[in-house]
């Protein structure tokens, strides 16, 4: 008799494991077929289990043994995220094992092991860069030390190299071992796979997120779960890898909200990195040039070892930063005169300029002045945005798309106009300005848009990447997409524009996240040590004295975080206190916030509601999406273990107080929007 994790919706009441019979003894970790309701499924032998009194257990379908079974510190690694994150585990398990493998039938599974790749052995190593005394310092204490390391280095300081050196030393140390490098966005994985490529070979490198076929994903699975790839690179999902000799976990930009999941189990790749590299005895190294509050944090309290690395390889010098005052500039300037100045220079010289504006489309909204109509979203509580390439009208939340009226739908005035911009518009925008402005040699000035729209085709990325690589664009348009991660070596000006929107806003982490978005920005510039000297980073803002602005100025990481953590010390926030939200989905508001509320009143009796406080119910930042009404419930406390205890007290009134008209609800611990 057996127990076996089977894939279950989440809040099942079959969110444990089930009991099966089989004919011969399986090990934990094994991958089998058995029997669900009227379905065969895929699971996971989790351990030995007792027969129940009352019920006959079904027997094994079927073995898939041509797998070695999953190793224990992978079912660990399921079992905390599943108790932590406050879901089901066979919801977890399932989730992290590649869709096509769930179809798969031991024959099967047969005849795509014959063409498994063999060993992944390390090619010879191209030549390595010389090391900087930073570089060095850094892997040396990599070496000495084990545990979690917060690698914080300035854009350009070379953290890329001492991934790939640190990497390189394990092999020599460890021929079998295995080492997982995390990246917060898919645009990234192409280039550092190239790199990691080019040192250890082809063989030895998979890749590993969600813009893989199904094909793609079980075959990279298949060759870190045998051994024979050496190295994972990809994305949050990553994370759940089977890497049975796992011996290092590196997570790039790991301050990135994007390692957090945001539908279905809502985990943390970045935490759950931190944990699995603790309980399997691996080394973690989290590198950003601008750590997440929570990680700085914990590098001042001694449970993380910071290493610095301060200097740019080559000695070059960080991008100066320009504040320009826009209550001094032309009225209704897009562009301020100081910084298309600015932009002509470097065309001038034949360098290239990065123009950053966070918000894609050509306006993000079109409206009537007659009738003060406006393009709103018909089942989305957002406004469709106005893009001009396709003259239509689209919800970034829903994907609901039509073209765009030739007069108002309310009164029937023509004269409907754009508000606001989007990156289309400044491409456009720069166009008209530079009209006239020819590059060396009289070849007019080239401009490219680089964000989701303009990626969306097969290939796409990869071709303007090259291009910029290539000096065939002057001038890049883009979303934060081409703010991170990206060696341009030719970039010496970035502009970024209408920055201020973060600054007042409701999120009490939209500072933290604009301050590392303009970092990152500003990272583009001077990567060559040439051009270093003359690189600049200008910011057009309404609000110039802003403490913000003060520290980007100074590149003052560690004095912004300080006064931060200032803050949310004093107000209980997190990192300095803990955080949970319940989220509810209906067909109408009234329902999703009475099941909010019913949980709430239901939760003052449990043992732990003393150390927790609970909020009001509220509906979402956005209300409604795809015609679904969202509310969501605060619970905070100081103690992460009496959260934690309280929300698993909590799930049976939950469950309870589902009523009809709900359409999901689920628990978010550590959520980064509220």
């Amino acid at each position: 008799m057996v127990s076996v994790v089977v894939p279950t919706p989440a809040h099942s009441s079959l969110g444990g494991t089930l009991s099966y019979v089989s004919e011969s003894p399986l090990a934990s970790g094994q991958l089998v077929r058995v029997p669900l309701g009227r379905r065969e499924v895929l699971g996971v032998v989790w351990d030995a289990a007792e027969a129940p009194a009352d019920i006959q257990p079904k027997p094994i379908a079927g073995v898939l043994d041509g797998l070695p079974p999953l190793a224990p510190g992978w079912r660990q690694l399921v079992g905390f995220a599943a108790g932590y994150y406050q879901r089901s585990l066979g919801e977890i398990a399932l989730a992290a094992l590649p869709p096509q493998l769930r179809a798969l039938d031991a024959t099967q599974l047969a005849r795509r092991l014959k063409r498994a790749p063999a060993d992944g052995a390390s090619a010879p190593c191209a030549q390595r860069p010389a090391l900087t005394v930073e570089q060095q310092a850094a892997l040396a204490t990599l070496e000495d030390s084990a545990g979690t390391h917060l690698l914080f280095g300035v854009t350009g300081s070379g953290k890329t190299e001492v991934y790939l050196q640190a990497v390189e030393r394990l092999f020599a140390r460890e021929p079998q071992a295995q080492a997982l490098v995390m990246v917060p966005e898919i645009n990234l994985t192409p280039q550092l796979a190239a790199r990691f490529t080019e040192r250890f070979g082809e063989a030895a490198v998979v890749a590993m997120n969600s813009g893989m076929t199904n094909p793609q994903r079980l075959k990279s699975w298949m060759a870190a779960h045998m051994g024979s790839a050496r190295i994972v690179l990809g994305t949050r999902m990553a994370v759940f890898a089977s890497m049975p000799q796992l011996r290092l976990i590196v997570v790039d930009e790991e301050h990135d909200p994007s390692y957090k999941q945001q539908e279905g189990a809502r985990y943390s790749a970045r935490d759950l990195a931190v944990w699995r590299g603790r309980n399997e005895g691996a080394a973690v190294v989290l590198g950003s040039a601008t750590p997440s509050l929570e990680s700085w944090q914990a590098a001042d309290r001694g449970r993380y070892r910071r290493l610095d690395m301060p200097s740019r390889v080559g000695q070059g010098a960080l991008p100066q930063v320009r504040l320009v005052d826009m209550n001094l500039q032309p009225k209704r300037a897009v562009l301020s005169p100081p910084l298309l100045e600015a932009i002509q220079q470097r065309l001038s010289r034949g360098e290239q300029s990065l123009v950053f504006l966070n918000r894609r489309g050509y306006a993000p909204v079109l409206a009537c002045s007659a009738c003060d109509w406006k393009s709103e979203c018909p089942h989305c509580s957002a406004y469709r945005v106005f893009h001009k390439n396709d003259r239509s009208l689209r919800c970034h939340h829903c994907g609901w798309s039509e073209r765009v009226p030739r007069a108002c739908p309310e009164c029937g005035n023509v004269d409907i106009a754009t508000v606001g911009r989007g990156t289309e518009r400044i491409e456009e925008h720069l166009a008209e300005l530079l009209a006239g402005v020819t590059r060396p040699g009289g070849a007019p000035v080239r401009i490219a848009r680089m964000d989701a729209d303009s990626t969306r085709a097969k290939g796409s990325l990869e071709r303007q990447l090259a291009d910029m690589h290539a000096g065939e664009v002057d001038v890049l348009v883009g979303t934060q997409m081409v703010t991170k991660g990206h060696d341009f070596r030719r970039i010496t000006l970035v502009a970024a524009l209408n920055a201020d929107a973060a600054l007042f806003s409701s999120d009490f982490r939209a500072p933290e996240r604009l301050f590392a978005l303009l970092m990152q920005a500003a990272g583009r510039a001077g990567r060559d040590a040439a051009q270093a000297g003359h690189s600049e980073m200008w910011v057009q803002t309404w609000h110039p004295q802003h403490p913000l602005f003060g520290a980007l100025r100074r590149h003052d990481y560690p004095a912004f975080a300080a006064q931060q953590l200032k803050e949310r010390e004093q107000a209980g926030m997190p990192p300095c206190g803990f955080q949970a939200l319940l989220r509810a989905e209906a067909r109408t508001q009234e329902v999703a916030q009475a099941f909010l509320s019913a949980a709430a009143e239901g939760a003052q009796q449990l043992p732990d509601a003393g150390q927790v406080t609970i909020y009001s119910a509220v509906p979402a930042g956005i209300q409604r999406v795809a015609n679904v009404e969202r509310a969501q419930l605060l619970v905070e406390s100081g103690s992460r273990l009496a959260l934690q205890r309280f929300l698993a007290s909590w799930q049976p009134i939950l469950q309870a107080a589902r009523s009809k008209g709900l359409i999901r609800w689920a628990v978010d611990v550590d959520p980064l929007v509220i």
